[in-house]
């Protein structure tokens, strides 16, 4: 660490109370770098100028620029919350996440001409063309603009209409029947001007009255048999009631309200809001924070200890408080309803806070079921998916590992997870298979077999997942400085079995100094993944769907895995068998006969210049073991002929 004040920092940290408050941490030029707040300031701020090279990168950043700190003593933590919440706003620190209400205004534009397209704006330009707006959310702006596009098959392509009618043949969209294909020359500019102005007056609330006129036009249209003409219009209706439809899909019973969820990835963490007001979803805004997790009090706390008694849910607690509170303080006004997808820190509190914010009564609901969970759901997807387009994951794997994570109890996302299974076809061959999987996908590089070499006898699963988890994590001190295969901790390891797996290993792992969470994958009838083991019961994944589809493939690829290392070692040991019965043949013949033909099918198949071939195998050793193959009599006769 390259700051030069780190000794002075450390006996200025020994003064501070262990009283909640906020600290101030201040660059060489006086200039504020970051603000936060603790429940026991001593503790907290001593925490960063201590085990510095342990540190992620954003917080040893910060570290390596702080000159000085200043600390201001509140009443409860609460408190520290709200002064942290004002000074923030106040200050804008360069390290702390920074809730910015840069919304600008968004406007639907209406191209001018005779084939003029229906597009998203931030801004009305002097081109001519026809504006809508001004709109607040830019997420429903484009929303609407694509749903009106596709009901009134309205063109979104490049092309330009009419230069490029004829040129090009009508692309996907028409044949789906999204867009009516002005580029094919059958659609006169009159035809295209009455579709957009029905659109436009779709756009302006005349929903009902559009209907009422399409309508009559389709009958107009078939009594004069043209029928194409008028199926157009018996599409455009269906369309238009398919939009009113999943406009409902997002509506709610509530006049007006929030919902928010954070999802948790390994390095992100994103919320999003979803605002409802006159019943019907408004606005999507989302937030990315990562840095907010890095400082995060808990998530510090758990880093530190390196331990599950700070759960991930302990730390998003935290972070949920911290947000609604940024949130809303810069927002002019607060719903009557604010949805959380989990518990928050100083709920009461909060909950006086912003209802004195409002002037009104305002609650924070938790809901387990019903309407509100699926709006909860909804939102959660859109966390996922924000997160997804900034990892290169899918929504789907962020989804799962964020379930897992809170499922379990964990202090973080397992983003590296290791998983054993014990395979054995009697008492002569036992095998373990282990398969890692990162951020939700197979890494089939870090794989690894192992042969149980201690137990003897009769198969004891027990005492042959003990051996190998031992022996990997031995292999851990060996590889540490490479931080990769055994070089590499998991951030949880899976085993398959039940609860007697998970006692017989746990004690393993803490003996050995591993703060490494293990829990077990219990089946059902169906060899499908029914519980997680603990040591001290079950959890039922049924309701976690995500995490019960990454469970499954990872219970599923580690007994592939081990079952089939398992068969070729006793079809190994049966070849062995069979070889050294052979003259002239020992231990290493019998592994390279075995590297190069891998079945007996295959060797009875070679000639005896392809045996002698095998590295260190003589002629005459080929010659004993053509003989054995295939009876002495054609033995004979074949060593005759050479």
């Amino acid at each position: 660490m390259d700051n030069p004040r780190l000794e002075y920092l450390r006996d200025k940290v020994k003064k501070l109370p262990l009283q909640p408050g906020i600290y101030i941490m201040k660059d060489k030029k006086g200039k504020i770098i970051y603000i936060g707040k603790a429940k026991a300031l001593k503790n907290r701020v001593s925490s960063y100028f201590r085990s510095v090279d342990k540190h992620t990168p954003k917080v040893y950043r910060m570290v390596e620029n702080v000159w000085d700190f200043e600390y201001i003593v509140t009443g409860s933590e609460f408190e520290a919350l709200v002064l942290e919440c004002s000074f923030i706003k106040q200050y804008t620190p360069k390290y702390n996440i920074l809730l910015k209400d840069d919304k600008g205004y968004h406007y639907i534009r209406i191209g001018g001409g005779d084939y003029g397209k229906i597009t998203a704006s931030h801004q009305p330009l002097k081109d001519g063309a026809r504006y809508l707006g001004p709109y607040l959310s830019g997420y429903v702006v484009k929303q609407t603009v694509d749903e009106v596009n596709k009901a009134f098959l309205l063109p979104t392509c490049n092309r330009n209409f009419p230069q490029e009618i004829g040129k090009q043949r009508p692309c996907l969209n028409y044949h789906i029947k999204q867009c009516m294909a002005p580029c094919s020359g059958k659609i006169s500019p009159e035809e295209y001007a009455e579709a957009l102005e029905e659109a436009v007056s779709f756009l302006k609330g005349s929903s009902s009255q559009i209907q009422k006129v399409l309508t009559e036009k389709m009958m107009q249209a078939a009594e004069q048999m043209q029928y194409e003409k008028a199926a157009r219009y018996r599409d455009r209706i269906r369309a238009i009631q398919g939009l009113q439809e999943n406009q409902k899909v997002v509506s709610i019973r509530y006049e007006e309200e929030d919902v928010i969820a954070l999802v948790q990835s390994s390095v992100k963490c994103c919320a999003v809001v979803l605002k409802f007001r006159d019943y019907k979803l408004v606005d999507k805004e989302y937030f990315m924070l990562d840095e907010m997790s890095e400082f995060s009090e808990a998530a510090m706390a758990a880093r530190e200890q390196n331990t599950q008694e700070l759960a991930l849910d302990k730390v998003l607690q935290e972070l949920r408080a911290q947000f609604v509170l940024r949130y809303y303080s810069m927002k002019d006004s607060v719903p009557k309803s604010v949805v959380l997808d989990g518990e928050i820190g100083c709920r009461d509190q909060l909950q006086s806070y912003l209802s004195e914010k409002a002037g009104r009564s305002v609650q924070l609901l938790i809901p387990q079921k019903g309407d509100q969970m699926k709006l909860l759901t909804m939102a959660k997807e859109n966390a996922s998916q924000q997160i997804a387009e900034q990892t290169r994951r899918t929504s789907r794997e962020i989804s799962a590992l964020d379930e897992l994570a809170r499922l379990l109890g964990l202090h973080q996302v397992p983003n590296y997870i290791e998983a054993y299974d014990i395979s054995n076809i009697g008492s002569e061959t036992i095998v373990a298979g282990m398969v890692v999987f990162e951020e939700g996908r197979p890494l089939k590089g870090a794989y690894r077999k192992f042969s149980v070499r201690t137990v003897q006898g009769k198969p004891d699963d027990y005492a042959s997942m003990r051996e190998v988890i031992t022996r990997r994590l031995e292999r851990y001190e060996q590889h540490k400085s490479e931080g990769v295969g055994f070089g590499r901790l998991p951030d949880l390891i899976l085993l398959d079995g039940g609860r007697g797996h998970v006692a017989a290993v746990k004690p393993i792992v803490q003996q050995m100094g591993f703060a490494i969470p293990v829990f077990g994958m219990a089946k059902d009838d169906r060899h499908r993944t029914r519980t997680i083991a603990t040591e001290d019961g079950e959890l039922s994944v049924s309701s976690f769907r995500s995490a019960f589809d990454l469970l499954t493939s990872i219970q599923d690829e580690v007994h592939r895995f081990s079952i089939t290392y398992s068969r070729a070692k006793h079809q190994s040991r049966a070849m062995d068998s069979v070889l050294r019965s052979v003259e002239g043949i020992g231990e290493k013949r019998a592994k390279n006969l075995f590297l190069r033909f891998r079945t007996l099918k295959a060797m009875e198949a070679a000639t005896v210049e392809q045996l002698e071939e095998t590295p260190g195998m003589t002629h005459l050793t080929a010659l004993n073991l053509y003989r054995y193959l295939h009876g002495n009599e054609e033995g004979q006769k074949n060593g005759e002929n050479l």
